[in-house]
């Protein structure tokens, strides 16, 4: 799909409030709301647009630490390191790597307790040979979003 100004504008005005309605959109941007309809669609048949979520506090929810691991995978458990971290429910960020470590996997924990659970569990992992785990003092910012560049802003 090609992507041109008026579906960034249509992308931004989503990004501004996520809940808004076609209409509302027409009127940030001056898409007529039948076009708007119609790009929205585009944009998530095309995977553009993936999905509506809330944006939560998990910390307001009790997940008070927030761990970050850099592991070392031996080469032919990188597959099965990654898809198990993906699959666990506390994860909220995993990504292959380049540098030192191979995976950095971002965890949001209730206590100390469950935290190192997790720790000993990847230590134990036969694929995993080397785990390194910061824990987070302050949230300074995170999972923020950005407005993507439309013309009128490149120029």
């Amino acid at each position: 799909m090609d992507i041109d100004d008026t579906d960034r504008r249509i992308v931004n005005a989503l990004l501004d409030d996520g809940r808004a309605s076609a209409r509302d959109i027409a009127a940030e941007t001056g898409v007529a709301a039948t076009t708007v309809s119609k790009r929205l669609d585009e944009l998530e048949a095309s995977g553009v647009v993936a999905g509506y979520t809330a944006t939560v506090d998990y910390e307001e929810l009790g997940y008070d630490i927030t761990a970050i691991f850099h592991l070392g995978v031996d080469g032919d458990g990188l597959a099965s390191v990654v898809e198990r971290l993906r699959g666990h429910d506390r994860m909220v960020g995993v990504y292959e790597v380049t540098g030192s470590h191979d995976i950095v996997a971002v965890g949001k924990f209730t206590d100390t307790d469950e935290m190192n659970a997790e720790i000993k569990t990847l230590l134990t992992d036969e694929h995993v040979k080397a785990a390194n785990t910061s824990v987070v003092l302050n949230t300074v910012r995170e999972f923020e979003t950005f407005a993507v560049d439309t013309e009128d802003e490149e120029n």
